[in-house]
């Protein structure tokens, strides 16, 4: 009769423990894979998501398709997570951690370069065109929408004609690198926002800043 009754309390127990998925955030930023991409402009989603997960003192496990790091904020669980598919195939890991962890999509977040804003601004949409970016434009073809949240970082475009590719693999300038460290700190202040306090408050927030 006891176990009986201990199999049931258990089973509610067990029940009652699954984590609301409203309070589960993936946080993905998008680069390639391998240390000759590490300091590139493409690579600054990267970057962000390496920054947040120091500032709250977590590390990335390798896993299926992708690095991950987990960790809190106000009670959110934050998952991050950074493909190890190349940018071009972005979209196959964020699809399948949306589904591992049950994370609904408007509680997701994509962090991407973005040619068309000076270095270091910040912008955050809810919607959007792939803007040629081919990471973006294979999570779009994988989540069937353009409607999810990204963060984008502005890296400029001081480039001349034909050296797009070259500008966007290529490092960060001195100068850039000098600021950097700010920048990347308010982009962490960006994702614990998003997390806290929602996409609204943290677009009249941050962007343009």
């Amino acid at each position: 009769m006891f176990s009986f009754f201990n199999r049931i309390f258990k089973k509610k127990e067990k029940e009652t423990s699954v984590e609301d998925p409203m309070k589960k955030f993936l946080i993905v930023g998008l680069g390639n894979i391998g240390p000759k991409y590490t300091n590139t402009r493409h690579n600054i989603g990267f970057k962000v998501v390496d920054a947040f997960a120091k500032a709250n003192n977590t590390t990335f496990e390798t896993e299926k398709l992708g690095d991950i790091a987990k960790t809190k904020v106000k009670g959110k669980t934050v998952i991050l997570l950074k493909p190890n598919t190349y940018m071009n195939l972005s979209g196959k890991a964020v699809r399948y951690w949306l589904q591992q962890e049950k994370i609904p999509i408007e509680n997701l977040l994509v962090i991407t370069d973005d040619l068309n804003l000076e270095f270091g601004t910040i912008r955050v949409k809810t919607k959007g065109s792939d803007g040629g970016h081919n990471g973006l434009k294979d999570i779009q073809a994988q989540l069937n929408t353009t409607k999810y949240n990204r963060f984008r970082f502005g890296i400029s475009d001081q480039f001349s004609k034909g050296r797009q590719v070259d500008y966007v693999l290529g490092e960060w300038s001195s100068e850039e690198e000098a600021s950097l460290t700010e920048r990347l700190e308010k982009g962490c202040d960006v994702i614990a926002s998003f997390a806290a306090a929602g996409i609204s408050n943290t677009m009249n927030a941050y962007n343009g800043k």
